[in-house]
């Protein structure tokens, strides 16, 4: 019993496996291992090289004549040179091989497909299961945005008081403070695209479509573009943290999205 790596017998056919995968297989990577076992016991002969033990005797010849010595080769001797007898492993027949090998190969496709498939539901409830986690975090920040306001407002109006004491608040300015700030922190938009986005992914999770990989990959890409901005605006304690959790969230998603076709 002899067993070969793909490497070596079956090499030649590495092409031929690579279109058989790309018909189930569009994305990702992918390794095969082939181990070809051969039971039979007449796959290897004796091959004798006659030239080349015709070389050697001619030198030991000249090697005779010019230093006196003895030409005491044998046969026994001469047939352990390199290459004067060598082991050579007859070839298979091709076709044969490829309908053994094809075959092998269909079975293992299909049942990686079967797996793939219950994965993949597995993993599409969990991810729209992190997605609606998201929009929860999406509605605190929502929610949390007039608070901060009012919070802003209330502190600063608090310092005005204290440095001018007794002399009346001007009110304009202090709403005028409050507008720039407001404007400042603002992150309605970010927050209405990236509810967009999620959206967007769980209604092409739900979808029928095949190869939604690198759609996925793009919307996670434009999820942690927005959550990033949410995060640079940040002039609050509990939005940021918010932020960092959802930023937490999205690069889980991110990383199990390269496991979909």
């Amino acid at each position: 019993q002899r067993q070969m790596c793909i490497r070596d017998r079956l090499n030649f056919f590495e092409s031929a496996i690579r279109s058989l995968l790309k018909e189930s297989v569009h994305r990702g990577k992918v390794d095969i291992f082939i181990t070809y076992e051969d039971f039979s016991e007449s796959q290897v002969s004796l091959k004798y090289n006659e030239t080349l033990a015709a070389e050697y005797l001619e030198k030991f010849k000249m090697m005779e004549e010019k230093f006196s010595l003895e030409n005491d080769i044998r046969v026994s001797t001469l047939s352990r040179y390199p290459e004067v007898l060598t082991m050579e492993e007859k070839m298979d027949d091709e076709e044969e091989l490829w309908k053994g090998l094809k075959k092998a190969l269909d079975g293992a496709i299909a049942q990686f497909v079967q797996t793939r498939t219950v994965e993949g539901e597995n993993l599409k409830k969990d991810l729209i299961a992190k997605l609606d986690g998201m929009l929860e975090l999406v509605g605190q920040i929502e929610e949390r945005a007039p608070k901060i306001i009012a919070e802003y407002r209330e502190k600063l109006e608090g310092k005005v008081k204290e440095l001018l004491e007794d002399t009346q608040i001007d009110e304009g300015r202090i709403a005028s403070e409050i507008v720039i700030f407001a404007d400042k922190i603002c992150t309605d938009e970010e927050v209405v695209r990236l509810r967009s986005h999620v959206e967007h992914m769980k209604a092409t999770l739900r979808s029928d479509d095949s190869g939604i990989g690198r759609k996925l990959d793009f919307i996670a890409q434009e999820m942690n573009r927005e959550a990033n901005t949410i995060l640079s605006k940040a002039n609050d304690l509990e939005t940021s943290n918010i932020g960092i959790e959802l930023k937490t969230e999205i690069e889980k998603v991110r990383e199990q999205i390269q496991n979909i076709e």
